[in-house]
């Protein structure tokens, strides 16, 4: 029979982590006080750190720290304290969002497995490669997978030896994971940097009498009655989402899978009352997406208070986790001893010398009655058998201690058993390389091919064209601005089907395009197989010098810096900027326009509470539509700030609603720098010029 995944429980405090264990999670996960993605939650520091493991090694469960943020090169000697404390923790795994952390970990601490977050966008078969050439002994899917496309993600990590976990219950975010801008870029607080102010829950419309619909809300997750074909795809570690929630939360959903993977009927009324946004959805699962939007309402909030006082009561005590088998030794003149074992560890403590029976003598009944008495502890008894000498007897507050002196030495021999015994390699240093020198170049991204229409003479001066792999058959056969070899194919940011988008670019190598910018690590994969020469951009997170390594190594020309970075790394790969463009607020599977109103009103606008209006548009390569994209209201412009790309490799210019004569009028400002009407409301982008009144 195989083996039952993995329950994996949040923690964001010591009461949610109890509660976890207590309802029978196998695994939690916890964040450090820093480089947490939730770092809102609690979260632990390095003595609350200590504690989690040695409570989760008591019960037999693992203990997973979240190290699932973007780093700056300023912050890796906190990460390598950080690292000291897991390893004296002794923590089980490391989940990681960032390359150059990832990079990092793996030489200092490289007995720490490690798991690739979310936020890293795995959801291809060839990401789950790269992310086990990189290291990774895990990756965590993304959540917008279906059935289908789950199945050949852990088809491929059977294959090459890696492990597939999923969420399976919890909060839907609109974006997929790890491709969400909308919080920096409106309020100051990444996502990717762990303080999400989520204002995507707030309205946000695209029907004018819906002023205050939310149409970025959707409704939570919950997958405890798919377990059958979630276990049957072969998935290893069932993720249940909420380190921001109280612990009553947790217990519920554990409890709910706990049963529902012993066989067992889960409480439904109660998981759906003690949290949920609308109710439940399994829409990306089934691929049934019609009705997956939702909010937190009245009825919602009130439903919890009839559950949260029968969930706390459930937590009081420890789980019964162990059965403890014990042999009582009681010989005239000689300490008496007593030997547990719980099956895998075998402990001996000994006691008091017993004495003459005046009165009754301690018998086999009466040891076996005592040693029940596990009370709040995580044992139960087993057999007890003793080898006893005629006529002796230990007093009751005798054998009490000593089965409390046995109770204790047997936590301290599974905390230890269970405990890894982790090695720390030396630290390294911080790769270092000269900045650019030399006028900056400039590469041009476009949505439509119409854009091209008034380039001109501009293009001979261009870098390269970024040009999506949906216009690669179209624009060969066109009159071209620029020649193949001088256009880097972006394939789409969210793969639906990996084989047809393989297919895809083997017809355009075929055409002569010979480069590709990548958008997720899939890419890096896909496009090396097929022989492209590779670039980075927006959808890598390239945030720190360790992450442009690891990058070079992975076969990069050059890359995107993160727009959240607040200097440019040492380019020990070459970084461009993101210099003109909305910034992507956005990548969701879910069109909310589609959803509001319909394709055929559709305006590619949403308006949010203040009437900003955020671009929408759908990418269409193999569906109608892949996914959707939402772009800030207003646009990045820099072209009379040329020092914030001066030591860039590259400044990108990216287009999305803009027309041919104005794409010709920006690529003036920014190569000529002849003086044009800079947008009436711009940014000067998520971390340069933060104080400009243009905000």
């Amino acid at each position: 029979m195989s083996r039952k995944p993995e329950l994996l429980a949040p923690a964001g405090g010591m009461d949610s982590l109890t509660a976890a264990l207590r309802c029978g999670a196998d695994a939690v996960y916890v964040g450090a006080k820093q480089f947490s993605a939730r770092a809102g939650a609690e979260n632990f520091d390095a003595a609350g750190l200590m504690n989690a493991a040695a409570l989760c090694h008591l019960y037999g469960a693992k203990l997973y720290l979240a190290v699932n943020t973007l780093l700056f090169d300023s912050e890796f000697p906190a990460l390598d304290r950080l690292l000291e404390t897991a390893a004296e923790a002794g923590a089980d795994g490391c989940i990681v969002q960032d390359f150059g952390a990832a990079a990092y970990i793996a030489k200092r601490l490289p007995t720490l497995r490690l798991h690739a977050s979310t936020q890293m966008t795995i959801h291809t078969p060839a990401g789950v490669r790269y992310a086990k050439q990189a290291g990774f002994c895990r990756a965590v899917a993304a959540r917008e997978l279906s059935a289908e496309q789950l199945r050949a993600v852990c088809g491929e990590a059977k294959r090459c030896g890696m492990e597939i976990e999923m969420f399976v219950h919890g909060a839907h975010c609109m974006s997929v994971s790890g491709q969400c801008w909308m919080s920096a870029a409106m309020g100051g607080r990444s996502a990717n940097r762990g303080c999400c102010a989520q204002p995507c829950r707030l309205p946000f419309t695209a029907d004018a009498a819906r002023w205050d619909a939310c149409a970025l809300s959707l409704k939570d997750m919950s997958l405890v009655e798919q377990l059958p074909r979630i276990e049957a795809i072969g998935v290893d570690s069932l993720k249940i989402e909420g380190r921001m929630k109280r612990p009553e939360y947790v217990a519920a959903a554990v409890t709910a899978f706990r049963r529902a993977l012993n066989g067992e009927q889960p409480d439904m009324a109660e998981l759906q009352a003690v949290f949920s946004r609308s109710g439940f959805t399994d829409g990306y699962f089934t691929g049934k997406r019609q009705d997956m939007f939702g909010t937190r309402r009245k009825e919602d909030v009130t439903a919890a208070q009839t559950v949260l006082s029968g969930i706390r009561a459930r937590c009081q005590k420890p789980r019964k986790a162990a059965v403890l088998d014990a042999h009582f030794i009681l010989q005239a003149e000689q300490p008496v001893t007593l030997t547990v074992t719980d099956g895998k560890r075998v402990v001996t403590v000994s006691g008091d010398c017993p004495q003459q029976a005046i009165s009754r003598a301690t018998d086999l009944p009466m040891l076996q009655k005592q040693f029940a008495k596990l009370g709040d502890t995580i044992y139960t008894a087993g057999t007890v058998t003793a080898d006893l000498d005629d006529g002796l007897m230990l007093p009751a507050a005798a054998l009490n201690a000593l089965r409390r002196d046995v109770v204790a030495a047997m936590d301290e021999a599974r905390i230890r058993s269970n405990t890894p015994a982790h090695r720390l390699g030396e630290a390294f240093a911080m790769p270092t390389a000269p900045k650019a020198v030399g006028a900056p170049r400039f590469r041009l991204q476009i949505r439509q091919l119409a854009q091209l229409d008034a380039v001109g003479d501009y293009a001979a001066r261009l870098d390269a064209l970024l040009l999506p792999l949906g216009f690669a058959a179209e624009y060969a056969v066109s009159q071209q601005p620029l020649p193949t070899e001088r256009v880097m194919l972006l394939a789409p940011r969210l793969c639906v089907d990996e084989n047809k988008i393989a297919q895809m670019l083997e017809k355009a190598y075929a055409l002569g395009y010979r480069q590709l910018a990548c958008q997720h690590i899939g890419d890096v994969q896909l496009g090396k197989k097929l022989g492209f020469a590779l670039h980075g951009t927006l959808g890598l997170h390239i945030s720190n010098s360790y992450a442009a390594a690891e990058m070079r190594e992975a076969g990069l020309l050059d890359g995107l810096c993160s727009p959240e970075t607040p200097v440019l790394p040492a380019q020990m790969l070459p970084l461009g900027v993101f210099a003109y463009g909305r910034l992507p607020l956005m990548l969701t599977r879910n069109c909310p326009v589609k959803a509001q109103v319909g394709c055929a009103k559709c305006r590619h606008t949403l308006t949010d509470r203040r009437g900003a209006a955020v671009y929408t548009d759908c990418t269409r390569c193999l569906e109608k539509p892949d996914y959707a994209e939402l772009f800030n209201a207003v646009p990045v412009w820099t072209a009379d700030k040329p020092r914030i790309f001066a030591d860039a490799a590259y400044a990108l210019l990216a287009m999305t609603d803009e027309s041919s004569e104005r794409v010709r009028e920006i690529l003036a400002a920014y190569l000529d720098g002849e003086i044009i009407a800079a947008p009436q409301k711009f940014t000067r982008g998520i971390s340069a010029c933060r104080n400009d009144n243009h905000n």
